[in-house]
């Protein structure tokens, strides 16, 4: 059994959800998920994803954190000397997928709480959306990679 839930912390649009709610609905996540942040209907969600896939809102991090799914790893998505470079990652099996804000990031507290924290390529911070949809994308490339290998 697999699956996993993405999500961001402290938005710092409304319009990055819609997006984000998209690609996974398209890339077979089965929830996601806001922290500290609301959300409004996006016009950028035209495959109303909404009816297909639940968003969770938590008011902060210890929240969520105290709500995490039991067995599920906490991934972080992170520019950091220490995270681990996603082209070379394992995703876990069962996993949730937590990203900052393009301005902040996630704090060295709530990274300390993640299990793994891995990076994407690049110098420079990428659209929360963006970043989340490479994150989906490598998960579901690698599982099917591991499916034509068995």
């Amino acid at each position: 059994m697999s699956y996993y839930g993405i999500g961001i912390y402290s938005s710092k649009t409304k319009h990055n959800l819609g997006t984000l709610w998209r690609s996974a609905f398209i890339y077979g996540a089965s929830f996601i998920f806001l922290i500290n942040s609301r959300y409004s209907m996006q016009a950028s969600d035209t495959l109303k994803s909404v009816k297909h896939i639940p968003l969770f809102h938590y008011d902060n991090f210890d929240d969520f954190y105290n709500n995490l799914p039991y067995g599920a790893q906490l991934i972080g998505v992170e520019l950091s000397l220490n995270a681990f470079p996603i082209k070379e990652f394992s995703h876990p099996k069962i996993a949730i997928y937590l990203l900052g804000s393009e301005d902040n990031g996630l704090s060295n507290e709530i990274i300390s709480k993640c299990h793994q924290t891995i990076i994407l390529p690049g110098e420079k911070s990428l659209n929360v959306s963006v970043a989340g949809s490479i994150v989906m994308f490598d998960r579901i490339n690698k599982f099917q990679k591991e499916i034509r290998n068995f």
